[in-house]
């Protein structure tokens, strides 16, 4: 039964890793069409930009990272535990 919760646990990371992949791209995308970026230049610019979002986002805050390692989290948990813990504190410096 642990071994299939993992399983699932693990499936959600990799989709939730995927889906965030697609939505820079779109962005991305969306930034080369508005520079009026084509052929080479535009295949450069997205492929940059897509590496550069996905180091951005994959930074954890040290306050994130602390409660992750005070929690004794590891693999996906903590991967889960870090993205939700960022988008907390994206969203309250918004308010």
């Amino acid at each position: 039964m642990k071994t299939l919760i993992t399983a699932c646990l693990l499936s959600l990371g990799l989709l939730a890793g995927t889906a965030h992949a697609a939505d820079a791209k779109a962005t991305c995308e969306t930034q080369a069409t508005e520079k009026k970026l084509a052929g080479a230049a535009k295949n450069s610019f997205v492929k940059k930009c897509v590496k550069d979002s996905g180091g951005a986002a994959m930074a954890a805050s040290p306050a994130c990272e602390k409660s992750a390692t005070e929690k004794k989290l590891a693999g996906a948990a903590k991967s889960s535990h870090i993205k939700k813990c960022m988008a907390d504190e994206k969203a309250g410096g918004k308010k």
